[in-house]
């Protein structure tokens, strides 16, 4: 460390730039949300002028618009879709990626029991908490 700066000052000039980080943050979020408001009302608008219209898209002078139609999947019986896919062989409906909690959990109970092809990266963080 350079003369004169001491460990109390860098935790300290830690703690302001991460406060003020924070109240950027909630000033962004806070405008973000306004502006995403204001667009889904617009494109409300936009859908019911669509549907209106008996239309899938619309040229304008500032620019197209078009609607399209947008499904999303997911489950409330865990159990039952497991059973589903390894019962059909269809485990290509689940993501990859991997629980990191659980597969912390597995080395810790049984750090000989790594499953082929785990790769991990570990590091050193600093955590700095206010007083």
């Amino acid at each position: 460390m350079s003369e004169g700066i001491t460990i109390d000052k860098l935790t300290a000039v830690y703690i302001k730039i991460r406060d003020a980080r924070s109240q950027l943050k909630k000033k962004f979020d806070d405008e973000d949300a306004e502006l995403r408001e204001q667009q889904d009302q617009i494109k409300h608008a936009l859908l019911d002028y669509c549907n209106e219209a008996g239309v899938e898209s619309a040229r304008t002078k500032a620019g197209t618009i078009y609607r399209t139609v947008k499904t999303r999947y997911w489950t409330r019986d865990w159990e039952s879709l497991y059973a589903f896919v390894v019962q059909n062989n269809m485990p290509e409906l689940f993501e990859k990626r991997l629980n990191q909690g659980e597969i912390k959990r597995l080395l810790e109970e049984d750090p000989e029991s790594v499953p082929p092809g785990l790769n991990s990266d570990t590091e050193y963080v600093i955590n700095v908490r206010k007083i």
